[in-house]
């Protein structure tokens, strides 16, 4: 297997675990070191255990439905859905790698909004 295929599989093992709410499995992706970035919210949190822990304190009901993965070498994005407590939110998070592990991660979160309505001949519903 080469890099990028042992990276991929990684990936589909974080988001899994993530969605199984398995807080051991999910963060075996992270380097010790690792930092992670929520631009929207201004938070910034480093290293793997302080990633998992908030993680792990987090209240609401989490689950993740990966819509795609991209990626080679050290730059992957994943685009998903995490629904909160029912609510979803279309989420994309990039991951950079280093030896393997994710040493930096950016997530940004959109919430659903409805169509406009000037589009409404083109579109062609993804729900």
């Amino acid at each position: 297997m080469n890099e990028d295929q042992t990276i991929r599989a990684a990936l589909d093992h974080h988001w899994a675990a993530s969605d199984a709410n398995d807080f051991e499995a999910e963060h075996e992706i992270y380097r010790d070191d690792a930092v992670l970035e929520y631009p929207q919210s201004g938070e910034r949190i480093r290293g793997r255990r302080n990633i998992q822990a908030s993680r792990f304190a987090q209240p609401n009901k989490k689950r993740f439905t990966v819509r795609r993965i991209l990626g080679a070498a050290d730059l992957w994005v994943t685009e998903f859905v995490l629904t909160y407590d029912g609510l979803p939110s279309y989420t994309v998070s990039i991951m950079e790698f280093r030896g393997g592990k994710v040493v930096r991660e950016t997530q940004y979160f959109g919430d659903p909004f409805e169509p406009g309505p000037s589009r409404a001949q083109w579109i062609e519903p993804i729900r």
